[in-house]
């Protein structure tokens, strides 16, 4: 099976031009009746992602199991992308958002030191940055770790909304070295480094993790910058709840004691770490079967 970034992007510049003009000047209301046709036309001409769904929804025991199982879970990922070009133009009290966990996230950034916010692709990273807009000064200074090509009709689409998402992006194609290096002049300035760290590319360190009752492998690397940084790391999940609704968690990942110097026994450490990241991700993703949006086999190794 191929894998994520061996998927075509789904849909073209026109059919995205007028899903963000439907969006923007009809309003959200239409928008949501349109994603249903929208998410039926995926799901019969997508093979891979449908298959992926019905696995992913057998595997999780999700209330609504079989195709129509498979159409909610794709017409919720559509709805996170309708309500991304809302959050993006600057309309995001169009939208509810509650977050939880933010006080004690609002203390550390308060005493002027950095952090790492840890995503995935369960609900929608993009309430992160309507949390920076609504946030006191001390939360606003965050950079997204992201490779911008990946999708790149989507990311060009949500650049011309807001051209200012180019300046809170630290560029993923880059060499390790400058991803850290620019990570860690954000962290010393106070401020966040956001990136999702629930998937892996070609020969990237990497390890098995037990994840919903397999092994799945999962990057390394984001909680290697982050322990290079010695920042305090938190996990964020943006959870669409339904009626415009979005609960978005900070929740605090305990660090390790501090690495050792001895090479192994400091990978050890960090795989452990990497492991209780993905035992917290389960916690989420069985709570909120439909906002997983790794439509591909997650567990082919």
């Amino acid at each position: 099976m191929p894998g994520w970034r061996d998927r075509p992007e789904g849909g073209n510049r026109f059919w995205l031009a007028l899903i963000r003009w439907v969006i923007l000047h009809v309003g959200r209301g239409f928008a949501q009746l349109a994603m249903w046709p929208t998410a039926l036309y995926f799901m019969l001409v997508r093979g891979i992602e449908r298959r992926a769904s019905l696995a992913w929804l057998e595997r999780v025991q999700a209330p609504r199991r079989g195709h129509f199982g498979v159409l909610t879970h794709i017409y919720t990922f559509a709805i996170t992308i309708v309500d991304r070009v809302l959050l993006l133009s600057g309309r995001e009290d169009e939208l509810t958002i509650e977050p939880e966990g933010e006080p004690e996230l609002r203390a550390i950034l308060t005493q002027g030191q950095g952090c790492v916010l840890l995503g995935s692709h369960l609900g929608s990273f993009e309430a992160v940055r309507a949390f920076r807009q609504k946030a006191p000064p001390e939360c606003r200074h965050l950079k997204v770790v992201m490779d911008r090509h990946q999708n790149s009709l989507m990311t060009r689409m949500l650049e011309e909304i807001n051209p200012d998402i180019r300046n809170t992006v630290i560029d993923a194609r880059q060499s390790g070295p400058q991803i850290v290096l620019e990570a860690a002049e954000t962290c010393a300035a106070g401020g966040m480094v956001a990136m999702l760290a629930d998937r892996t590319f070609r020969d990237e360190a990497s390890i098995q993790v037990p994840f919903m009752g397999g092994t799945a492998r999962l990057p390394v690397a984001p909680l290697a910058v982050a322990a290079a940084l010695q920042a305090p790391v938190f996990l964020v999940f943006g959870l669409y709840e339904g009626k415009r609704r979005y609960r978005l968690i900070f929740e605090r990942l305990p660090a390790p004691d501090k690495l050792p110097s001895n090479r192994r026994e400091k990978r050890e450490r960090l795989n452990q770490w990497v492991a209780c990241y993905a035992q917290r991700l389960e916690h989420y993703a069985r709570r909120y079967p439909y906002n997983w949006f790794n439509f591909y086999d997650f567990w082919d190794n």
